[in-house]
């Protein structure tokens, strides 16, 4: 089974694509630098697993768009490395994914496995950002008045201690939006865009969460 890069020319330019494994799950992000910690108990993401861990330990972390069998992908999602595994006896897995770099789905490919693969573009992956003083207060409290609404046990003294990007991405992969919302913030270009949406979203679902029914 091959898996290794091939080249394809995009509008004259040679755009080097990969074959992944992918792992649809709706509200689940990840992003390059962070990690996410996964269960895998359904038995083609247990030879999904299975697969990755043969082969190059890489798997594809997107978001369903919708219902269906099977569902539509969102076309941006984000790779993850295995670096931790523990395998049961029962065949389920508890595992953490080291997000690598940002993918864009090409094509879904005609497989015989039960997991799904597809063709994707990776991103290149830069040095990590930083933000502006008043954004890193503007987002520490928001995060405040948010978590305070809904009731969440914080350690502030911790979060203090975060880099900017672990604040952003962590606050983005954790906080409790919906799909569309969540999509959103994946697909934001640069740590301070991120943050400020992160900043809106908060605001939004603070005031509106319980009305629109997006909170999970």
């Amino acid at each position: 089974m091959g898996f290794g890069t091939t080249p394809q020319a995009v509008g004259g330019v040679v755009r080097m694509t990969q074959r992944l494994s992918v792992f649809p799950l709706g509200g689940a992000l990840l992003f390059p630098r962070m990690h996410l910690p996964l269960h895998i108990f359904e038995p083609r993401y247990r030879a999904m697993v299975s697969d990755a861990l043969a082969r190059d330990r890489r798997i594809g972390m997107v978001q369903p768009r919708g219902a269906g069998d099977p569902p539509p992908l969102f076309e941006i999602g984000c790779v993850g490395r295995i670096v931790d595994v523990e395998a049961m006896e029962d065949g389920r897995y508890d595992l953490v994914l080291e997000g690598i770099a940002r993918f864009r789905i090409v094509r879904e490919l005609d497989v015989a496995t039960a997991f799904r693969q597809v063709e994707a573009e990776i991103e290149a992956v830069g040095e990590p950002e930083t933000l502006s003083l008043g954004e890193r207060a503007s987002i520490e409290m928001e995060s405040r008045r948010f978590a305070d609404a809904q009731g969440y046990a914080v350690d502030w003294e911790a979060v203090s201690r975060l880099d900017d990007e672990s604040l952003v991405n962590g606050i983005a992969q954790i906080a409790p939006f919906d799909v569309a919302a969540k999509q959103a913030l994946l697909e934001s270009d640069g740590l301070s865009p991120r943050a400020d949406m992160i900043v809106q979203l908060m605001q939004f679902f603070g005031r509106h969460g319980d009305d629109v029914g997006t909170l999970q």
